[in-house]
């Protein structure tokens, strides 16, 4: 593959930034309390449909939608505006240079909604590095690992999946990266490999040690 013709594609919490320690938690327990208020359930009924959604859209905001008409900007804005991330949010060092390097295109495909992603970025100091943040409202609310929202971002950045490389904590959205012919990198701590990851790195910053 030629470098100009490459896109790295990356995920942003947990692979760019740990957000698991400070973010999702806070992150989780407003969903939460969405999810009671709206729902009108009692915090451990909330908990467990949070959770149930997640596991099976993806995205606990398209199990609330599809089967419960929640307004998608309204659920975003109330669980995620409201959070400290200048304080939250980690530097790391190297970071930075680590994505420069890198030949090719760079975009940001996350679940997240724009204006939090815009905001992790920008503390991270890296949101000039990139061509384009596709966020959970430019996929019509198709989270990952859904194959439409990857079908809509290979359309917004104009490239056909073999030249992209997702780089990914999630390993559900590796597979659907992987059917549709994308090279994948698994960013996880954990040993065993599945075969639809190309490769696996403990952090993205070694993604200056390896080649794909």
């Amino acid at each position: 593959m030629q470098d100009s013709r490459r896109v790295w594609v990356f995920d942003l919490d947990d692979t760019l930034h740990d957000a698991s320690s400070h973010i999702f938690p806070i992150m989780n327990k407003a969903m939460t309390q969405y999810i009671m208020e709206t729902l009108d359930l009692d915090e451990q009924h909330a908990f467990e449909l949070r959770k149930h959604y997640w596991r099976i859209y993806g995205a606990t905001l398209k199990g609330l939608m599809r089967h419960h008409g929640v307004d998608p900007y309204h659920f975003l804005c109330e669980t995620h505006d409201n959070m400290d991330l200048e304080n939250m949010v980690t530097e790391i060092k190297q970071l930075r240079h680590c994505i420069k390097r890198l030949k090719g295109r760079k975009v940001i495909f996350t679940n997240a909604p724009m204006n939090y992603a815009i905001r992790v970025l920008d503390t991270l100091g890296i949101n000039d590095l990139f061509s384009l943040v596709f966020s959970v409202e430019s996929t019509k609310f198709h989270p990952k690992p859904s194959v439409r929202g990857f079908k809509q971002l290979l359309r917004a950045i104009n490239a056909e999946a073999k030249d992209c490389v997702m780089l990914e904590d999630n390993l559900p959205a590796l597979m659907t990266a992987k059917r549709l012919g994308m090279k994948t990198i698994w960013i996880s701590r954990k040993l065993k490999k599945p075969n639809f990851v190309d490769l696996r790195l403990n952090n993205v910053l070694a993604l200056t040690h390896s080649r794909i």
